[in-house]
């Protein structure tokens, strides 16, 4: 696949070096030159929920959620889950979002997605005890909708209405639809998993409203009619139903969210395989964007959490559109999965834009606590712009996601004061996505041994070939 070559991150050797590329890019990104282990990422965070109370993080450094492919057939641990998770009590993070797990079977977007019901809440107990107790923990509970995939027979998208792009991807049956009642039965399921969170030793829940699954896919609702859809009222009463259920059943919990806080119009491999829009002009399926299908306007993404707010979410986890049809903007990479397309921009200036929008969000809502995201792509210069967002006030904590499956560490390895290990830093391969969109489990294969070693390695270099033969 032939695109257009961007400068890797890796040749921007120093500090002067990064801000004349990035400024050659017309865009900003704040960079501390030297990150003080005592500084800003080291303190303390204030969580306060409504309903929960005060909760302290010991610095501003947090482990995101993602989604595992590598549980059982029921939705619980195995061996390779439960490494991961001792990887993220041995990062140094403050706050771990633990991974997307569904709350029933068919809102699964994998087969081997973790699952939490009563079969296997002891199970997901077992996972939090694996970590350190002075961190804060959330765990993401999910319902894929569109994207559903419970089992090996293929999709089982469940959706909220007629999508003019989407529908030509996965779903596209009226019966596939969710009614009111089935949503209603939802609401209560969310509401019942949250409590056995509770009771398995977790903090917070966050209600999953990103990424394209059925959380997000509601906030662009603007066709359904009924009490889910249509104006923005109806657009948020799942979440705010599920949220005000959990305050009366499980009061002592923390409620928190996960949102993208804009899209954009999808994506497709274009001339030399690099991203379009797969439509031009007006596109009004996008929360949080402007009209145009490529830029944003957070006036609605500010009114839901204004509303959250006054229900008692003080947790707020920040991204933007979907990896299945706009991973550059939520996922910035410089190598793309097999079955994506070339990014369409330097990758630096989707991590600018995710940085501002979560810059925007944060000064416009000083009460909540806001975790950045969308930095992995930043490399070994991750810490010193960390730096500077949290003591610029443009974020209250970072997070890490692809980062984390190759150097858990950073966090603590920053904090101590070491030099960062650079042989493990991500460099955006995206085997991390290519392995598990081909059936295969999730992790680093290029930078930690233990996956590189596993003979689902060779596979993934099949599959890898392949898929550049297809597009030559």
């Amino acid at each position: 696949m032939a695109g257009p070559r961007y400068t890797q991150v890796k040749k921007l050797t120093d500090a002067q070096t990064f801000r004349d590329h990035i400024a050659s890019l017309g865009v900003e990104l704040p960079l501390t030159d030297e990150v003080d282990p005592a500084g800003v990422l080291a303190a303390p965070m204030t969580i306060t929920d409504g309903s929960a109370g005060t909760r302290f993080a010991p610095n501003r450094w947090a482990v995101l959620p993602m989604e595992g492919w590598d549980g059982d057939a029921d939705g619980r641990p195995t061996d390779l889950v439960r490494r991961r998770w001792d990887r993220f009590a041995s990062s140094g993070a403050g706050l771990v979002w633990g991974e997307a797990t569904a709350v029933r079977h068919d809102g699964k977007a994998n087969p081997n997605q973790l699952v939490l019901d009563e079969t296997t809440v002891d199970d997901i107990a077992a996972l939090r005890a694996r970590l350190d107790p002075s961190q804060v923990t959330v765990l993401q509970l999910t319902h894929s909708g569109r994207y559903s995939r419970p089992s090996a027979a293929g999709p089982a998208p469940r959706t909220l209405y007629r999508h003019p792009l989407l529908d030509n991807r996965v779903g596209s049956g009226d019966d596939e639809i969710l009614s009111d009642d089935e949503i209603d039965e939802l609401v209560e399921q969310f509401i019942e998993r949250a409590v056995l969170a509770h009771q398995a030793g977790f903090e917070f829940v966050d209600v999953k409203a990103c990424h394209g699954y059925l959380g997000h896919e509601f906030l662009s609702a603007i066709d359904r009619e009924g009490r889910y859809g249509g104006d923005l009222l109806g657009r948020t009463q799942f979440v705010r139903s599920v949220t005000e259920g959990i305050r009366e059943r499980a009061p002592g919990l923390g409620v928190a969210i996960r949102m993208s806080f804009f899209d954009v119009v999808p994506h497709v491999a274009g001339e030399g395989g690099t991203g379009v829009p797969e439509q031009d002009g007006a596109y009004p399926y996008a929360f949080g964007g402007d009209g145009t299908g490529l830029g944003y306007d957070l006036a609605q993404t500010h009114a839901v959490l204004d509303a959250l707010h006054m229900l008692g979410v003080g947790l707020v986890c920040a991204t933007a559109g979907s990896p299945y049809y706009v991973p550059h903007v939520q996922r910035p990479a410089y190598f793309p999965p097999s079955d994506g397309y070339q990014p369409p921009e330097d990758p630096l200036i989707g991590v600018a834009r995710m940085i501002a929008a979560t810059a925007e969000v944060t000064n416009h809502h000083p009460e909540m606590r806001i975790v950045g995201a969308g930095l992995s792509y930043l490399q070994e210069w991750l810490p010193n712009v960390g730096d500077a967002l949290v003591a610029g006030g443009a974020a209250d904590a970072i997070g890490l996601g692809r980062m984390v499956l190759s150097y858990p560490h950073m966090p603590a390895d920053v904090l101590a004061g070491r030099e960062l290990e650079r042989r493990l830093l991500c460099r955006t391969f995206s085997d991390c996505t290519t392995a598990p969109r081909n059936g295969l489990v999730s992790g680093c294969y290029p930078l930690d041994d233990f996956y590189n070693e596993r003979e689902e390695r060779v596979q993934l270099a099949a599959f890898k070939k392949e898929a550049k033969a297809h597009l030559r």
